[in-house]
């Protein structure tokens, strides 16, 4: 009897429980395999993205605004609703009472101001995703119509919309464009525009502005000699370009650094750039010259965590999520800021309801937004209480 309880003994301590051992070791093997993989992943995905620091001048805060109009929701028509996709850039003809705006759908479409319907008329299609808007020189007696289309290039329309020509889809580098943007044009007929980016197209255009790299370019169309030269290379996400109230320089915008600048076209200076304006307080958009001693300059959004948006770890950490559709940038808080002559900022009309304003543009008493995403254009009356 002795024995056996020895060996029943020796049973009980000395047997192995294998699937219970093998169960702990899964765990320990996957408590350790999960961070390194997950670690190779971001790894990998940070190495592929390739961000770089932003220049030293770059700044997280914004620059002062005298006056603000914070609620400017509280009063927003909604122009079109409906039958407006992402009017994403305006274009006025004071001659016809025509505005015009790019859409989402490849069409650009056009409503008449002196109409009270405010009917939205589908007035000629382009295709691919048209951006930038502007109407030739007032010399040309063809009113043609320039666009720039992110997907296909730069565009002109004939003044009755019958007639669709791509002008350019590449530069005198041989560098396809990817994502043609702004576009304006000088009393002279040359045509001046950008593309924002020369890796991204829009569909991945947050990853441009995440990545901080200057990929952006701005470009001058010849009409007479239908080449296109680049001016500047080495640009943040250029975006919107006006020509200045006394056609001496084109002022293009930067939109992950928050600033509009100079570039010469005239006179001793030219070829030369400088500062416009800095420190906006979001991603800067489109901006037009009114003819009344303002430039109109559209913020999409605010920048969120603009206190550590400079640093390359927090922008890769936003890569790698915004590859796999996880996103944490939530616009909000854009709008219109109306600038002096000497690039002074005058008055912020905005909303935190307001997100995707991509351009502006001042008629009469109104002051108009266009949107990247929503389906209205938005109007405001000038003095007229938000409260």
């Amino acid at each position: 009897m002795e024995s056996t309880r020895r060996s029943g003994a020796d049973d009980r301590t000395g047997t192995l429980d294998y699937p219970q051992i093998i169960s702990k070791w899964n765990r320990v093997v996957l408590f350790l395999l999960i961070p390194l993989l997950a670690s190779t992943v971001l790894y990998k995905t940070v190495m592929e993205f390739d961000s770089d620091d932003y220049p030293d001048d770059y700044l997280n805060h914004s620059i002062t605004v005298p006056d603000y109009n914070r609620n400017v929701f509280n009063v927003l028509q909604k122009i079109g609703d409906g039958f407006l996709p992402g009017p994403e850039d305006l274009a006025y003809d004071s001659e016809t009472s025509f505005l015009y705006t790019s859409c989402v759908d490849g069409w650009i479409k056009r409503i008449k101001l002196d109409d009270e319907s405010l009917h939205v008329e589908n007035w000629t299609f382009v295709g691919g995703r048209p951006l930038g808007l502007a109407f030739g020189s007032e010399s040309d007696q063809r009113r043609l119509l320039y666009v720039a289309n992110a997907y296909k290039g730069l565009m002109v329309v004939d003044s009755d919309g019958k007639t669709v020509n791509l002008l350019a889809d590449e530069a005198d580098d041989g560098v396809k464009f990817r994502l043609t943007d702004g576009v304006d044009v000088a009393s002279d007929g040359m045509v001046y525009f950008t593309d924002a980016s020369f890796k991204y197209n829009l569909a991945d255009h947050v990853l441009d502005l995440i990545e901080g790299r200057p990929y952006g370019r701005l470009l001058r169309y010849d009409p007479n000699t239908k080449q296109t030269q680049v001016l500047l290379h080495d640009l943040y996400f250029a975006n919107g370009v006006a020509i200045s109230h006394d056609q001496t320089s084109v002022i293009f915008c930067e939109s992950s650094l928050r600033r509009c600048s100079n570039y010469h076209i005239h006179g001793s200076r030219a070829g030369t750039v400088d500062r416009f304006i800095t420190d906006l307080p979001g991603f800067v958009d489109n901006i037009r010259y009114d003819g009344d001693g303002r430039y109109w300059i559209a913020i999409a959004s605010s920048i969120p965590f603009m206190k550590i948006w400079k640093y390359r770890l927090f922008r890769n950490l936003l890569a790698f999520f915004e590859k796999k559709e996880i996103r944490f940038l939530s616009a909000s808080n854009g709008g219109l800021m109306e600038v002096n002559l000497k690039g002074e900022p005058v008055k912020f009309y905005t909303d935190a309801r307001l997100k995707h304003v991509t351009g502006g543009i001042k008629i009469g008493n109104h002051l108009y937004f266009g949107n990247l995403v929503d389906t209205y254009m938005g109007r405001i009356q000038f003095n007229k209480p938000t409260d």
